[in-house]
């Protein structure tokens, strides 16, 4: 059992950064891949970005490449999003999600939310013009 619990979110401005974090209970938590996930109202929960159980290997959605970044640091369970050049469309709840089995290799990456185990409650992130 994996109990996952985000902060970080918050508003911030068009261009502006944030970092999340999502801190992780159990011993386990160095044997699931991470992902995170973003819900914007009336649309469905699509992958952000995912990071495999070692941290050698990542995967980031082309709306979000050059300007996110994913990393965990398994002696403290947590696994972080840094956000940065935010824009209007970035506005969404973030949830982090782990994954026993999800692959992380570039196009064989688990992306559909069936393939992740444990999920987080979300932080909102808002970003104003």
């Amino acid at each position: 059992q994996v109990q996952l619990v985000e902060s970080g979110g918050g508003l911030v401005q068009a261009g502006g950064s944030l970092r999340l974090s999502c801190a992780a209970s159990g011993r386990t938590f160095s044997s699931y891949a991470m992902g995170w996930f973003r819900q914007a109202p009336g649309k469905e929960r699509d992958i952000v970005a995912a990071i495999s159980w070692g941290g050698s290997s990542t995967y980031y959605a082309d709306s979000v490449k050059g300007r996110f970044t994913i990393s965990r640091d398994n002696a403290k369970n947590t696994v972080f999003l840094q956000m940065s050049s935010l824009k209007l469309e970035d506005t969404a709840v973030y949830y982090c999600a782990a994954g026993r089995r999800a692959v992380v290799a570039g196009s064989r990456t688990a992306r559909d939310p069936d393939e992740y185990d444990y999920w987080g409650q979300g932080t909102q992130v808002t970003v104003s013009s």
